[in-house]
């Protein structure tokens, strides 16, 4: 192989491009001024914040007035979830889950602070049917949080259904789209959900800097208290640096998207297709239904962690589930909510594919895997008992 590694783990995080790069660089030494003073080098820092909001929201089907900045889509989850329910006073959250730990830990949180959390069903496919939100919504919801693309599995929701459901009953709904901005096109306007969450390091900005975007007329508590900015809802000095590779990450990323989809996506299939034909192999989630460059793939027989560690030898960078389980003894969440056995769920290897991926790249990551799947299986006592 030409490369010194082959990387194919973009959900877990992705590389900052030389156009984020090239975006930032200026404000961090030559424009450094804090947004908050008065002269002529901070109000450039005002005005680049400003145009940035407006940047983004064109590109996501929103208004400026409707972007706030955040450190991740984490905290984006976490103060749209936290503020549903202190705006509304209602005690009761709707969500699946299937949802990242971002949700989950969150919901969690309120339910020892007196809230009811009801979880809707998981089919196999990973598709939550707006049918079953509308067997459980109430007007006691505060709000119901669904993620518009699955982290682990790649499964597209159908949230603008869930969406009008919602509004049926005047009950908020967010969903965290920090796996689909930029994978698919995402148009917060018709999406038709009150609050999305987003995070710039999916789409080739830095760690530490997402956004919550929140439709007018919802009044945002402060989530973080003490200056002015954000309005007022988020204190703290702007990070006007990576706020500009979000701009930028965002204006690359929806510009000639489905140009790249399709291109990533033929690179799946042709991955997904090389990997079935391994014995005892499944794809898990809808074929169809997902995020183009996610494969999420079950070896019966092996464990997903073992399997990954020994790809990494080969130089091709996965993981065998969500970046923020790894280390995780346990089976993920995702693949049990869907009613996976944990002799399925432990051998499950999630492969994101990008644009910067080629052909050659997907051969040789499907070569390595039936490598090291038949080298496993041949000392795996659970395979064995199969083969008898």
């Amino acid at each position: 192989m030409d490369k010194q590694y082959i990387y194919a783990d973009n959900a877990a995080t992705t590389r900052v491009s030389d156009s984020v790069m090239n975006a930032m660089m200026p404000w961090f030494q030559e424009n450094f001024a804090n947004p908050s003073g008065l002269y002529s080098l901070a109000t450039a820092s005002v005005k680049a914040i400003r145009q940035a909001r407006a940047d983004i929201a064109k590109c996501l089907g929103a208004e400026p007035g409707e972007v706030f900045f955040t450190s991740c889509g984490t905290e984006a989850d976490n103060w749209a979830i936290k503020s549903a329910v202190e705006l509304t006073g209602r005690k009761r959250i709707i969500t699946s889950k299937l949802e990242h730990h971002a949700v989950l830990k969150t919901c969690e949180y309120l339910k020892a602070k007196g809230c009811e959390i009801t979880y809707l069903p998981c089919p196999e496919n990973g598709i939550i049917e707006p049918e079953d939100l509308r067997k459980a919504i109430g007007n006691d919801v505060a709000v119901v949080s669904i993620m518009l693309a699955n982290n682990e599995i790649g499964t597209i929701q159908r949230v603008s259904e869930m969406a009008e459901i919602c509004h049926e009953y005047g009950v908020l709904i967010h969903t965290d789209a920090v796996q689909a901005v930029g994978n698919i096109p995402v148009d917060f306007k018709a999406l038709g959900v009150d609050m999305l969450s987003l995070s710039g390091h999916k789409i080739h900005a830095p760690k530490g800097v997402g956004a919550l975007i929140v439709r007018n007329g919802i009044n945002l508590p402060s989530f973080i208290h003490g200056g002015k900015q954000e309005v007022g809802k988020r204190a703290g000095t702007e990070n006007v640096p990576y706020i500009m590779g979000l701009r930028q990450a965002i204006l690359d990323a929806t510009t000639d998207i489905q140009k790249r989809s399709e291109y990533v996506l033929s690179l799946r299939e042709r991955l997904v297709d090389g990997l079935l034909k391994i014995e005892k192999t499944r794809l898990n989630g809808d074929r169809n239904s997902r995020l183009p460059g996610n494969a999420n793939i079950s070896f019966y027989g092996i464990e997903g962690e073992s399997l990954a560690l020994l790809l990494d030898m080969k130089s091709i960078c996965v993981s065998s589930g969500s970046a923020c389980t790894t280390g995780d003894t346990e089976p993920s969440h995702v693949l049990k909510a869907i009613g996976m056995t944990d002799e399925w769920a432990k051998g499950a290897l999630r492969i994101t594919l990008s644009e910067d991926n080629t052909i050659e790249d997907v051969d040789y990551i499907v070569e390595m895997i039936a490598e090291i799947v038949e080298k496993l299986r041949a000392s795996s006592t659970l395979w064995k008992k199969t083969a008898l």
